[in-house]
């Protein structure tokens, strides 16, 4: 039988190592690659919508080169797939399997839509290393709540399965896209406009979105032999002006870079290098780790409802929580760090850990879901599933439990940034003053804030909360909640878990 095949692109944005793509050209006549924006679901910041777009542009102008192309639909996909399945005459959807719980209903009804049509559908593995939900069945069902957990329960299944070849114009020979005139019109990639979204409100063109980008940016890590080997994600650096990492998430968030193939190529080159879970390889394992805890626990995004948070009675103070938002809290590390994300939409993934205790545990005492929003909203790599399990990590709700180590806003940044350049370029307003105020400027005499050209309180904010007086006070209250959780019944302890690494209690981290 001939089949009359669409592929539905959702994270997948690629044609190399994309299964589902190819079991759509498999015995087809006609191929519909296909992507539908439904707005009520677009990124909701407007780096990560230029990002997608990027991504949309280069995926159709691949397929253009293979005489197909990207068909856009705007609309929820429970109510374009009629419409398509009949215009179309479709009998055969292909996609990529999502772990997250929402795209899993989403799934279940178009797949229920595309039975009443008549419509066969194939869904691959390839977004994760390994099969979730078989992952999820060895360990009766239930997430992994350790890495050394996970890595057991891995050794059975062994190493992850290879990419499949990219889709060619072999695969596609007797296979064709029908264009009709009206497709420009009606299928086209849009523009950010058309997204609504106003293209002055993006930042520096920094990462370009895109299967093209990041194979070419795969490419030029993976040149560096000796870093990759000797890579150790704890010994990169949060103040670097150059990102220290590979900056590879958002490209693995969207799919324009598997997954697979990433871990293979590593492999390629892997000798005497750092093991897991510091290593590239590791941070992979931790992608997967967040995945199975996503797709396996309930309401895991959020702290009601969830059976793995610590419930805490968190503040309500709107003021600190946008001022956290705006880099404006008075501590120039702070808003150093949330004046990057703000502007270019990616961090490094220690800055990321010290804004998310100064807002929580550490000194505003403001709920991991408010985090959890602004997050989504900024970074092009808002990853749901890993965003919501760093988040319940850095809070201290779960996976984390040494509340007790606290990131300093002043003197964590110092570590690696003595002079500040880090401050001064993001926060140009306190580029003139000393290095030995430029961390807590509010401390320099007045003469010297004058000649900074910047006087705090007028130019630049005091510290909204004083930091030793809040952090004792929060770890006082985080000490109350977990003790609140210990009269309950505990599940019982994790045998993964190393007893040997556990450490005495350090009021401060710096």
């Amino acid at each position: 039988m001939q089949h009359n095949s669409i592929h539905w692109f959702r994270k997948g944005l690629r044609l190399h190592d994309n299964p589902a793509l190819l079991a759509a050209v498999r015995d087809s006549r006609c191929l519909h690659p296909l992507f539908i924006l439904d707005p009520t679901d677009a990124p909701p910041g407007a780096n990560a919508r230029r990002f997608l777009l990027d991504s949309l542009w280069d995926l159709d102008g691949n397929l253009r080169k293979m005489g197909s192309r990207l068909l856009v639909a705007w609309g929820c996909p429970q109510e374009v797939f009629p419409r398509l399945f009949h215009a179309w005459r479709t009998t055969r959807l292909t996609f990529e399997v999502d772990t997250e719980p929402s795209a899993r209903r989403r799934d279940a009804a178009v797949a229920e839509l595309a039975a009443q049509h008549g419509v066969e559908v194939i869904q691959e593995v390839s977004h994760t290393l390994y099969d979730t939900q078989r992952v999820l069945a060895l360990n009766d069902g239930k997430a992994p709540l350790t890495y050394k957990h996970l890595q057991k329960l891995l050794v059975s299944l062994g190493p992850p399965e290879k990419p499949v070849p990219a889709l060619t114009q072999e695969h596609l020979q007797g296979c064709h896209t029908l264009c009709q005139l009206s497709h420009d019109t009606n299928y086209d990639v849009p523009t950010l406009e058309e997204l609504g979204q106003d293209p002055n409100e993006v930042g520096p063109h920094l990462y370009p979105g895109g299967e093209t980008a990041a194979l070419a940016r795969l490419d030029t890590l993976m040149e560096k032999t000796t870093w990759v080997c000797s890579f150790k994600k704890p010994e990169t650096e949060p103040t670097s002006l150059i990102p220290s990492t590979t900056v590879l998430s958002p490209h693995l968030k969207f799919g324009c870079l598997s997954v697979r193939t990433f871990w293979w190529r590593l492999d390629e080159i892997y000798q005497g290098h750092s093991q897991p879970p510091v290593s590239l390889h590791g941070q992979l394992l931790w992608r997967e780790f967040f995945y199975m805890a996503g797709a396996g626990i309930p309401n895991f995004d959020r702290m009601v409802g969830n059976p793995i948070c610590l419930q805490v009675n968190w503040d309500d103070n709107p003021q600190h929580l946008h001022a956290w938002r705006e880099g404006r809290t008075g501590y120039p590390f702070i808003d150093s760090i949330m004046t990057q994300l703000r502007t270019e939409g990616w961090i490094h993934h220690l800055a990321r850990h010290a804004v998310a205790c100064f807002l929580t545990r550490g000194d505003l005492w403001i709920s991991w879901e408010e985090g959890l929003k602004v997050f989504e909203e900024l970074l092009l790599d808002a990853d749901w599933s890993l965003n919501a399990g760093n988040w319940l990590w850095l809070s201290g709700s779960a996976f984390f439990h040494r509340y007790f180590h606290v990131y300093s806003p002043v003197a964590f940044g110092k570590k690696t940034d003595q002079d500040g350049a880090y401050i001064r370029k993001y926060l140009p307003i306190l580029k003139d003053f000393p290095a030995e105020y430029i961390y807590e400027p509010w401390k320099a005499p007045r003469a010297v804030q004058e000649r900074a050209g910047c006087l705090v309180g007028t130019h630049y904010p005091q510290p909204i909360v004083e930091h030793g007086v809040v952090r004792e006070r929060n770890m006082g209250r985080m000490k109350a909640a977990r003790a609140q959780k210990g009269t309950k019944r505990e599940p019982p302890a994790d045998p993964s878990v190393d007893k040997s690494r556990r450490k005495k209690p350090k009021a401060e981290r710096c």
